[in-house]
């Protein structure tokens, strides 16, 4: 990648703090090494900068909407860390359920299943 866009990765790096946490993605930047690092550096500007920088829908609709859509894909380690970020970001209990309800519904009830799992998993650190 020849550009890196400064302020965008910044703009990201603040969502990406406020939905997943500080300590969290300070970790993974931190193990970030050559290979990753460009990754971690253009997924932060680009899907918590660009995506994510976007006024036009709130966070917590944001949350919702990647629960939705990770859940569909089946990419369970990533729907648990957004499942903590959609808390962070006003996502009630009963809304991850009535999610948790439309994941099953249109993808199948095993998927609906891991996501109560991990669902359950996340209230219990809470």
């Amino acid at each position: 990648m020849d550009t890196f866009d400064e302020d965008l990765f910044l703009k990201g790096l603040e969502q990406r703090k406020a939905t997943l946490g500080a300590e969290y993605v300070e970790r993974n930047l931190a193990a970030a090494d050559d290979f990753t690092r460009p990754f971690q550096e253009a997924m932060t500007a680009w899907c918590w900068g660009f995506g994510w920088g976007d006024d036009v829908i709130d966070a917590k609709t944001r949350s919702m909407m990647n629960l939705s859509m990770i859940g569909a894909l089946g990419k369970m380690t990533e729907w648990e860390l957004h499942c903590r970020g959609a808390i962070n970001n006003g996502v009630s209990k009963e809304e991850i359920r009535a999610i948790i309800h439309v994941i099953a519904i249109y993808c199948g009830v095993p998927q609906g299943l891991e996501c109560f799992r991990a669902a359950r998993k996340v209230f219990e650190e809470n």
